[in-house]
């Protein structure tokens, strides 16, 4: 009887201890690359009027339901959609579902519109730079808030129309632009590479739905839905197939670049980069700490040298779901700039970054401390 009591507390032993690697292992499984998907518009706000009967809200859904079809096949990949259906989302709700998942990449689908008969493709990122014509676009896209019951709630006094509110957007995901803008290249790259359609290019544009994103973010224009022929292309399987491809192979590779850790091109503002002739007279520019940034990735590695082709004095920092990785600590701009050619021999993209109390800085601002 004994003997089959210790039999049985052992098989339950067991059976608890499996239960517990099943559950871990599930876990595990699920440790993916997390892309949220965010088709514009929808419901009672179609997005922008056109006189050919196109409408934003159903071409942007399917192509985004067309990507995520696509992205889904990838098992390192879990997809995240804000609609599947034609129904209304206010804005904050949209970066909400992004945030809550604690996703990798935010990309939001939307189509242009124009009183003439433009046409081509543009991404956006999110920032505080905006043109005149960058402006009217940041009115018309933010201005969806007002549809929304309590706005004045949800957007803390934001005002569509105000230029210093719209500015004012760009501050909170500085972090995140640089990466951002990787993506952006790579998703306008394979539209006009592959898709052989004109590029607007990348643009940076005071965006509310990008505003809230802990992470990544992109919103993508894939077309003039006012323009006769491209209008016509958006409208199509084919061309929304073609589009929505475009956009998978530039997330897949933008993906595979951070878990190789391989450095790309980032985001490389005024006075930042440069390389010039070696120089050895000191320029010590006083309380600014200057490192020669050589990759972002989304694997924490160790910062040594045998992990970043030999460079010396490697240093790690954590922003959102990436890593940082520098090289080179020094309030000495000429020291920085030599640091930086030695570092582009390994890393053909580094760029020099600048710190101030601990926080990061544009080069201008820096410069200018030096120059006072």
């Amino acid at each position: 009887m004994q003997t089959k009591q210790k039999h049985l507390i052992v098989f339950l032993l067991l059976l608890f201890i499996s239960s517990l690697t099943s559950q871990s292992d599930l876990y595990g499984q699920d440790d993916r690359f997390v892309v949220v998907l965010d088709a514009g518009h929808g419901g009672k706000d179609p997005g922008r009027p056109t006189k050919n009967g196109y409408k934003e809200k159903d071409i942007a859904l399917k192509v985004v339901l067309e990507l995520g079809k696509q992205l889904e096949k990838d098992p390192d990949v879990k997809v995240i959609y804000t609609r599947k259906t034609d129904v209304f989302l206010e804005l904050h709700e949209r970066s909400a579902i992004a945030n809550k998942a604690d996703a990798d990449l935010f990309v939001s689908v939307h189509c242009n519109a124009h009183n003439s008969q433009a046409y081509g493709t543009e991404t956006y990122v999110l920032g505080a730079k905006n043109d005149e014509r960058n402006m009217s676009v940041a009115k018309a896209e933010n201005e969806v808030i007002f549809l929304e019951d309590n706005h004045e709630e949800h957007y803390e006094g934001f005002d569509p129309s105000s230029p210093e509110s719209v500015i004012a957007l760009g501050i909170e995901q500085e972090f995140y632009v640089e990466q951002s803008i990787v993506l952006a290249r790579k998703v306008e790259d394979n539209f006009s590479g592959k898709l052989k359609r004109k590029s607007r290019g990348i643009k940076q544009l005071s965006l509310w739905v990008l505003h809230n994103t802990y992470m990544p973010s992109v919103l993508i224009e894939t077309g003039f839905i006012t323009n006769k022929t491209e209008g016509a292309f958006l409208n199509s399987k084919n061309g929304q197939t073609k589009i929505a491809t475009a956009i998978k192979d530039a997330i897949i590779e933008y993906k595979k670049e951070l878990d190789l850790n391989v450095g790309t091109s980032l985001s490389i503002g005024e006075g930042e980069g440069v390389v010039q002739k070696k120089d050895e007279t000191p320029n010590i520019v006083k309380d600014v700490t200057f490192k020669v940034q050589i990759s972002a990735s989304s694997r924490a590695l160790e910062p040594k040298s045998y992990n970043f082709k030999g460079l010396s004095d490697i240093s790690r920092e954590k922003a959102g779901n990436l890593y940082k990785y520098y090289s080179g600590k020094t309030s000495d701009y000429t020291k920085i700039q030599n640091l930086l050619t030695e570092a582009r021999k390994a890393y053909s993209e580094a760029f020099i970054v600048a710190f101030k109390g601990g926080k990061r800085i544009s080069m201008t601002e820096a410069l200018k401390s030096a120059k006072d």
